[in-house]
């Protein structure tokens, strides 16, 4: 592992000014961007502490707060552990939120960010790599649709409702796909059931997109996610792996 900074910084969008997190090795070289995707939780010292994990591997990490026009990180106010308990209360005001932040929002806004990764010094000349969690994996996976151009690789972990009836369900993309894929599905999500994985896998299949697709057996979704109840150490590191993995062949 190398030595690593992590700042807060301001980045400006179509919309307005979006809060994030910037790590990168403190060596000043430029080295392979990737864009990290937040969870339903947002911007917080846990996924601060993946985006420094995964800087020390070599990338130049941005964690973006998007849901920033709800206000900067945290939008709404955690625990610092969080229990099955307390998301009730927490998703009552964390799903208006969500559901406000459409598609169209999220795709102009990566402009905004991979606009931002490609001016800057600290960031290697080339395609970028995504990596999304929660809801932050159906974005990773949108975002490789919408700019195939720019993304070598996307890793989308215990994400929800990938291949539904909707008419932009984000499996109906996938013929746009140029990058690499890894899904990490946990087999304890009702949000992504063995239907929708199949449904999944059929498209991809039919795309010939380069992708793996493995269940996590005996994990829930949020399996990732160090402060909350859904954490499992093994299946987080097996992430990790799968990761780092997918990027040193990538970017």
């Amino acid at each position: 592992m190398t030595n690593v900074h992590g700042e807060s910084i301001d980045l400006p969008t179509p919309d307005g000014t979006a809060d994030a997190y910037l790590a990168h090795p403190d060596d000043g070289a430029p080295h392979p961007g990737v864009l990290l995707y937040m969870d339903a939780f947002g911007l917080r010292p846990a996924l601060e502490e993946m985006a420094r994990r995964l800087a020390g591997q070599g990338y130049t990490v941005l964690v973006p707060n998007v849901l920033y026009r709800a206000g900067r990180a945290p939008v709404v106010e955690l625990p610092e552990h969080i229990n099955p308990a307390e998301r009730p209360q927490l998703f009552e005001k964390i799903m208006p939120l969500i559901r406000s932040f459409t598609p169209e929002l999220a795709m102009r806004d990566v402009g905004a960010y991979l606009d931002w990764l490609a001016a800057s010094p600290l960031v290697a000349d080339g395609p970028v790599g995504t990596t999304g969690y929660c809801m932050g994996g159906v974005l990773a996976v949108r975002t490789a649709a919408a700019y195939p151009d720019r993304i070598a690789a996307a890793g989308s972990f215990h994400a929800s409702n990938l291949a539904t009836d909707a008419e932009d369900s984000p499996h109906r993309a996938l013929d746009r796909v140029t990058a690499e894929l890894y899904f990490g599905h946990a087999d304890n999500d009702h949000s992504m059931p063995p239907e929708q994985i199949a449904a999944l896998e059929r498209a991809l299949d039919a795309t010939g997109v380069r992708y793996r697709s493995e269940l996590y057996e005996g994990a829930q979704h949020g399996y990732t996610q160090t402060d909350t109840a859904m954490y499992n150490a093994e299946a987080a590191e097996r992430h990790w792996r799968a990761l780092l993995d997918l990027f040193g062949r990538t970017l």
